[in-house]
């Protein structure tokens, strides 16, 4: 397995610019299963999870070109639904979260799905509840065979309707617009997510020929059309990789200009960095963080302590928790992490406290980090990535530390950041992977 070895307190300077955004490539690659035209995909990051989900739907029959370092083109004109009941379905889709969202488009242009209880990040449970009720308000039937952890997924017919959903998932208004837009008649959802990401598949399925009103707001209305045509589609940088520079500036005392972000698509990240005391600035659309020997976590008017915590968007998303957690740690001051959505994505505190850092883990969703400032540095170790975005925060730590550190399970890294050793170390950092 492999691992990253890091040489920590290295500075870095010069430009970055933020890979091709991975949850929403996620979601319109699985939307070119709606048609049998042809759909082009710019921007697509190279990494493992993106990979694993084109090779899938290579394994379906869907014919797929690669018509450029990160351009992609699909055409689902002869899917093979057989497929779907063989053993190397069932081992490459229960491996690949993203896999859920095969799920809607196949439901509704071919009435038929079959669904592996899907893998991914270990950050504790992570409900399909979304997905599959909203889909079977749309007419479908469900049967979940215990035994083998398969969902098998039928439909004689698609019709629009009211529907509620109990959690603004974004993944889940993914699956259910992917449906809803060739059912009969009109959808209306409530509670839908709306993330950039969201906006992004909900316009690429309209330039497709699909009807969907409200986009941009958490009430979408879907009215079903018989077919989707082929379009092109680029993908929006990945706001999760610009935070975790941002931090990896500040953390590293660098100077930093990260480039083309789409600064109008990252809602309130750059204020949620700003709060912890770091420079954030504007330059057009890119981002320049200057070098800063210490910041200063800001406090409540009252003078209570602040909280940093998740919430559907337009709130800060949850994957960049664990990213501002490290950075608050050579903060002066104190702050509370209140991780609402995951109740397993805090554990990775213990490794940052053999570091060195003061943080007091309250429970499985609040930590409490009480920042040394610049008389703060942590202390090399060896470690091992649980998921993405913990993986990217111990990578941050081990870039800061005194001495040399050592990642195991990088794997978890590659997953969601394309290349990361080669385009840090270009920055200055010094990072090998063995």
């Amino acid at each position: 397995m492999a691992r990253f070895r890091i040489e920590g307190g290295r500075r870095l300077s010069g430009e970055i610019t933020p890979q091709g955004a991975k949850n929403e490539a996620l979601q319109v690659i699985c939307a070119t299963l709606l048609t049998d035209q042809r759909v082009l995909i710019d921007n697509v990051p190279d990494i493992a999870d993106v990979n694993n989900l084109i090779r899938l739907l290579v394994d379906m029959g869907v014919r797929v070109e690669r018509r450029g370092a990160h351009t992609y083109s699909f055409k689902a004109d002869n899917v093979n639904l057989d497929y779907l009941d063989s053993a190397d379905y069932f081992k490459q889709a229960s491996s690949l979260r993203g896999s859920v969202m095969v799920v809607g488009p196949l439901v509704a242009r071919f009435g038929k799905a079959i669904l592996p209880k899907p893998g991914g990040d270990k950050i504790g449970r992570r409900r399909l509840d979304t997905h599959l009720v909203g889909i079977q308000k749309l007419g479908a039937d469900f049967v979940y065979d215990r035994d083998s952890k398969v969902y098998r997924i039928k439909s004689e017919g698609l019709n629009g309707c009211y529907m509620l959903l109990d959690e603004a998932s974004v993944t889940g208004t993914a699956n259910i617009v992917m449906t809803a837009v060739l059912a009969k008649g009109v959808t209306t959802i409530y509670n839908a997510a709306c993330e950039p990401y969201i906006q992004q598949l909900c316009r690429m399925l309209c330039r497709m020929g699909a009807k969907i009103e409200g986009i941009g707001s958490n009430l979408l209305t879907i009215t079903g059309v018989e077919t989707l045509g082929g379009c092109e589609h680029a993908l929006l940088p990945d706001m999760i990789e610009v935070g975790s520079f941002i931090g990896m500036a500040a953390m590293t005392g660098s100077e930093i200009t990260i480039k083309n972000v789409a600064y109008n698509e990252l809602g309130i990240i750059p204020e949620a960095f700003r709060r912890l005391g770091i420079i954030v600035e504007r330059r057009g659309d890119d981002i320049f963080v200057p070098a800063q020997e210490e910041y200063t976590i800001e406090s409540y008017i009252d003078g209570s302590i602040m909280t940093i915590s998740d919430a559907p968007w337009p709130g800060l998303t949850p994957d960049l928790l664990s990213v501002m957690l490290v950075v608050a740690t050579k903060a002066k001051g104190s702050v509370l992490i209140h991780q609402k959505m995951f109740e397993s994505r805090l554990f990775f505190v213990d490794k940052l406290i053999d570091m060195g850092a003061q943080i007091i883990l309250c429970d499985p969703h609040r930590a409490t980090v009480i920042g040394l400032g610049e008389k703060f540095r942590m202390r090399a170790a060896e470690m091992s990535s649980p998921d993405i975005r913990a993986g990217i925060a111990l990578l941050i730590a081990a870039m800061s530390a005194k001495g040399t550190s050592v990642i195991h399970n990088i794997d978890q890294i590659d997953r969601g950041y394309e290349q990361i050793d080669v385009r840090l170390n270009a920055l200055g950092a010094k990072i090998q992977r063995l």
